[in-house]
């Protein structure tokens, strides 16, 4: 299937069968925003030497990047069901390298926080509109498993990028690190015109006034069989950023590792969350997708408190945190994707909107989990990881226990 194919050629949701190449393509698009957000971590000293701000400036770049990202996504949600997700995504995609560019060229800090904007005003199209996709061509058992990759690949990408960013600072630098990424987002678009058509059907297609928009969210979030698993996703990414947020000083500060071993140690946990996401469409086919994303929800929850137990030994207990860590990160990779899945299954019509909702509650996640990590100044780094990790399954865990016992294959 290429660009040529029309969508009215291509079968319904839950005929077509899920090919390497359109997983591997959803993945990407899910992966790059992911990806540019932790990327220039390890380039905050360079960029402070040469426009000569201060560490609190840098962390503009981040919150800039989370809030822009948030908001576009509800903006790029109902644009693509009432467009189309194929003009969206591209453009989006080449909005994103734009962005690289003016952050590459900039010439003093507001014009990188400027261009930090643009990318995440580009890049949220593509990372949105990649779970709209799978929903447009996939059903039931299906999705699951599609969703499960693209899940997999957006909790993976955190993990290598501020290794790739270490890396790429060392040889070419922070300037043309942008360019690079920009360059990364240029191929994607690429490959998703041609791999792709336009898979959200004219005559789905939903209208752009703000009444509609309004009145879709507000059913959305009213709506127990889309809210209560995506607070279940929203804790779960709030649960891993808090853990990116910590790492530095946790792995740093208090167990001792260099800054190249914090990257390969990010880099590391990626396996831990990819096995997991292998084994969700075993287990979600074997015991139903409501009891496998409680028994991951448990097994995250389980892995904070070890963290938590962790904190309380000796200075240097590397291997506790680690084994610690590795329990959190299965368990997040088991109910993550199935929460996303839950939460989109019963929303053919307005799978954009849904996405977007999703997201947004996603980016909400990841911003509290990762201020109130750092804000627990009075706790230890470790410790306070745990609390964050152990205070949001139970969260969850509460909200997923008034979870109605919805088919996962549900329509709206």
């Amino acid at each position: 299937m290429n660009a040529a194919t029309t969508t009215a050629e291509l079968p319904g949701a839950g005929r077509l069968q899920p090919t390497r190449g359109i997983v591997s393509l959803l993945a990407a698009l899910a992966a790059i925003g992911a990806l540019s957000t932790n990327i220039i971590l390890p380039s905050f000293p360079a960029i402070r030497a040469s426009l000569g701000v201060s560490d609190a400036q840098l962390g503009l770049t981040l919150s800039v990047f989370f809030i822009v990202f948030a908001v576009g996504q509800l903006i790029v949600g109902p644009m693509s069901d009432r467009f189309g997700r194929r003009k969206l995504v591209i453009g989006g995609l080449l909005l994103f390298a734009a962005g690289g560019v003016m952050c590459a060229l900039a010439p003093n800090f507001g014009t990188l926080v400027l261009g930090r904007g643009v990318q995440a005003a580009g890049v949220c199209a593509a990372s949105v509109l990649a779970r709209a996709i799978a929903r447009d061509l996939f059903d039931g058992e299906t999705l699951s498993r599609v969703l499960a990759m693209v899940i997999v690949a957006m909790a993976a990408a955190p993990g290598f990028s501020p290794l790739l960013g270490s890396v790429t600072e060392q040889i070419i630098g922070w300037r043309l690190t942008f360019v690079t990424v920009g360059v990364v987002g240029v191929l994607l678009a690429v490959w998703y015109a041609w791999r792709l058509p336009e898979t959200h059907a004219v005559s789905q297609r939903a209208s752009l006034s703000l009444g509609p928009i309004f009145s879709a969210y507000t059913s959305l979030a009213c709506d127990a069989r889309f809210i209560r698993p995506a607070i279940v996703v929203g804790c779960a990414t709030g649960a891993l950023y808090g853990f990116f947020a910590a790492a530095p000083a946790v792995l740093i500060g208090a167990l001792g590792l260099s800054s190249l071993q914090l990257g390969l140690f990010f880099a590391a946990t990626v396996p831990v969350v990819f096995a997991a996401g292998l084994l969700v469409p075993r287990l979600s086919g074997r015991w139903g997708p409501q009891r496998t994303l409680q028994l991951g929800l448990a097994l995250a929850l389980a892995g904070g408190a070890l963290v938590w137990v962790a904190a309380g030994r000796a200075p240097g207990s590397l291997v506790a945190f680690t084994t610690a860590l590795c329990v959190f990160l299965f368990g997040m990779g088991i109910a993550n994707p199935l929460g996303t899945a839950l939460a989109l299954s019963p929303f053919a019509a307005k799978a954009g909107a849904a996405s977007a909702m999703l997201g947004f509650v996603q980016m909400v996640g990841a911003a509290l989990g990762a201020m109130v990590v750092t804000k627990l100044g009075g706790l230890s780094p470790m410790t306070a990881l745990g609390l964050v990790i152990v205070a949001a399954h139970v969260l969850s865990i509460a909200v997923f226990a008034l979870l109605s016992r919805q088919r996962l294959g549900a329509t709206a």
